[in-house]
């Protein structure tokens, strides 16, 4: 089993100061096997702003992946945002922008899907989308396939208020050649986790999408400021989402969900009471003990 925390729409330059040092504090109790940040780690792509969100990636456990946001492209600087729009991206966060993570039991893909000719809206291209395929297809079908992007390929039935990433139909096709099993983006600013199959009809194939809504920013939509912690293992994935109590200045489990595979396709599986906390971060209202998400 892998830990994976699943961190998403940092924003900072517009943040709860008071977040950051309890959140650092109870990422580093759950003793994650990989770290992941889907995009936004800045309000509007500053110098300063890049430097304090590097100076948050290095208070968290390594390894780490992480991929940029709309947000992390000049929104007022057209020169840059047209002809360097990840330049201070690469700077301060990473160079690589398609940055993979690769052990005995998931692999996991990160893909650029921020645009400089777009304010919000993501988009994925051609090249991208075989390159994917290739490299989920070469891991075999023993490990857990991840795709983490910002802009998400898929979201729950309902009211939107986004669209989903560019070209997400094609991609969601190339995906299931490979038997991707798990999609982590952000975005929304709300969290969710359900099987792509209530949205694409892919005839024996079905992907887990999960969405973490913003772990630190003031821009929240309706929902506390959370982060999402996965339990992944063949076969199935535990999705809890922790939840930022402002009283207890801490982090509290809010939800819990789990997922099973069955054949290529996955179905939430139906919670006994009290299921999947105690092997969870912690009860509500608790605190997430150390160890007890690790694999």
């Amino acid at each position: 089993m892998r830990t994976v925390i699943h961190l998403s729409d940092l924003h900072f330059g517009r943040i709860d100061a008071d977040i950051i040092e309890p959140l650092v504090a109870q990422i580093h109790e759950l003793k994650p096997d990989l770290v992941v940040v889907s995009g936004d780690l800045t309000q509007r792509a500053r110098s300063s702003q890049f430097k304090q969100a590097r100076r948050f990636l290095d208070a968290l456990p390594q390894p780490q992946l992480v991929v940029p946001g709309n947000h992390d492209v000049p929104l007022f600087n057209l020169a840059a945002r047209l002809l360097q729009p990840l330049r201070k991206y690469r700077r301060y966060i990473g160079e690589d922008l398609h940055p993979v993570y690769l052990d005995d039991e998931m692999i996991v893909v990160g893909i650029n899907t921020a645009r400089s000719l777009t304010i919000k809206d993501g988009r994925v291209n051609d090249r991208q989308i075989e390159l994917t395929r290739r490299q989920l297809a070469a891991a075999g079908d023993h490990m857990v396939k991840i795709i983490v992007t910002h802009h998400p390929f898929d979201l729950p039935t309902g009211p939107r208020y986004h669209g989903l990433v560019g070209k997400a139909v094609p991609a969601m096709r190339a995906f299931a050649l490979c038997g991707a099993d798990l999609l982590l983006a952000g975005h929304v600013h709300t969290s969710s986790a359900a099987s792509s199959a209530e949205n694409y009809d892919i005839p024996g194939y079905s992907a887990l999408v999960v969405q973490a809504g913003t772990a630190t920013s003031t821009r929240g939509r309706g929902e506390t400021n959370s982060f999402n912690v996965l339990q992944v293992e063949a076969h199935q994935i535990a999705v809890h989402r922790l939840g930022w109590e402002p009283g207890e200045k801490s982090f509290a489990l809010a939800a819990s969900q789990t997922f099973v595979q069955r054949g290529s396709e996955w179905f939430e599986q139906e919670q006994e009471p009290d299921a999947g906390l105690s092997a969870g971060p912690a009860a509500s209202g608790s605190h997430p003990p150390a160890g007890t998400a690790a694999g």
